[in-house]
């Protein structure tokens, strides 16, 4: 199947200065402290993503359920107004069982929503963004193993 079109692809902007420009004081500071959680766990450098998402590495994905392929981040997070969005590309956050543990939170196809990181468990969080990371990562490989090399 050919390749999806993505609006929301990596981008060469400022993360820092994304980040800056949040208005929210406690928000702002929560940004800063997923950057540094999700850098430590990926040990790799941000990219801002279309302008709103921080993302963490990339890879080739393809869905099991269309059939699509494209490229995205490994991990990220968007600061949005309601709540913070930190993106799992591994198949849903409801499969890790220490998300019992992790507090307040609400889910959504790949996204956990967390209004603010005070109302969480960050070792917690931290431990489930690893798992999604190595995850997403052996899925990756697998799929570079299924796409065809493109054409000159």
């Amino acid at each position: 199947m050919a390749t999806a079109e993505l609006k929301t692809k990596k981008t060469d902007a400022s993360v820092t200065k994304f980040l800056d420009g949040i208005a929210d004081e406690k928000k702002r500071a929560d940004a800063y402290t997923l950057l540094e959680m999700i850098k430590k766990v990926t040990k790799l450098e941000p990219k801002l993503w279309g302008g709103t998402i921080v993302g963490f590495g990339d890879y080739h994905y393809i869905s099991e359920r269309t059939g699509r392929e494209g490229d995205w981040f490994i991990t990220g997070f968007s600061p949005r107004k309601a709540n913070l969005t930190v993106y799992g590309m591994s198949g849903g956050w409801e499969k890790y069982p220490e998300i019992k543990s992790l507090g307040k939170y609400t889910l959504g196809v790949g996204c956990l929503y967390i209004k603010k990181l005070d109302d969480v468990d960050l070792p917690t969080l931290r431990k489930m963004i690893a798992q999604s990371v190595k995850e997403t990562k052996k899925q990756a490989a697998v799929n570079a193993k299924k796409t065809k090399p493109k054409k000159a």
